[in-house]
């Protein structure tokens, strides 16, 4: 890959673009869990997730959300504007699943009345602690008015993309966002929808089609990543050519 080496991630990798307002974001085929003490390789998983995130943002985009997505530049690669990240993470619960599921002694697959948002501090020293609006604030991350911008974000969505997972057979059952600012001010989608970041659960079987393979020892997790990015590719691809 060519261009300055910007992030060195395990997922993912982040190179200068040759353009200043652009960046190239390499997919690779590292899979971890357990804030990186498990880890592993899937054959194709880069190609797939890059696939999975172009589609998604293409779709989001058409839908009226604003993101750091330019296009798709290679099998593993994807174009995309630079933008000044949020040091947060807002994941979006809509059933209860994984850490929520064992802290609070619910049983996976209840889905509650409201979507649940987690705010989260990235800090990978602190382990990316759940805090709340006001921390938030007082770290002077953000003021409430770009929380209040945030969270109708992240909740439109969360609407756009279950309707999407759900004319594919996928149950959306959480996943994380980023946000970014650019030079102007302007909050945007700085983050992808893909197996490595989202709980997919088939609609009927319930079977898994995520990380959690990898986490759990379920075996089978590159068949789930090939799984999600061909419905995907059933009702999307026409329009990322």
């Amino acid at each position: 890959m060519e261009g300055e080496l910007i992030y060195d991630g395990d997922s993912f990798k982040v190179f200068g673009s040759g353009d200043p307002d652009n960046v190239t974001v390499e997919y690779t085929d590292v899979i971890t869990a357990f804030n990186g003490i498990k880890r592993a390789e899937i054959c194709g998983k880069g190609k797939m997730n890059a696939s999975i995130a172009s589609m998604v943002a293409g779709y989001l985009e058409r839908k009226g959300i604003r993101s750091h997505f330019v296009r798709k530049t290679g099998e593993t690669t994807i174009l995309c504007r630079k933008v000044s990240m949020i040091g947060l993470e807002v994941v979006v619960r809509n059933i209860i699943a994984g850490t929520m599921a064992r802290k609070l002694g619910l049983q996976e697959g209840f889905r509650p009345e409201n979507t649940i948002f987690d705010l989260c501090y990235k800090n990978d020293d602190l382990g990316d602690p759940l805090i709340n609006d006001h921390y938030a604030v007082a770290l002077g991350l953000v003021t409430y008015g770009e929380l209040k911008e945030i969270y109708g974000h992240a909740a439109e969505i969360n609407r756009f993309l279950t309707s999407l997972m759900r004319s594919v057979g996928i149950e959306l059952v959480d996943f994380k966002l980023e946000f970014g600012r650019y030079p102007d001010g302007t909050i945007v989608l700085a983050d992808e929808l893909t197996p490595d970041n989202a709980r997919f659960w088939d609609l009927e079987s319930k079977e898994k089609l995520d990380r959690d393979r990898f986490r759990r020892d379920m075996g089978k997790v590159g068949e789930a990543y090939r799984t999600i990015c061909r419905r995907l590719c059933s009702i999307l691809e026409e329009n990322e050519r």
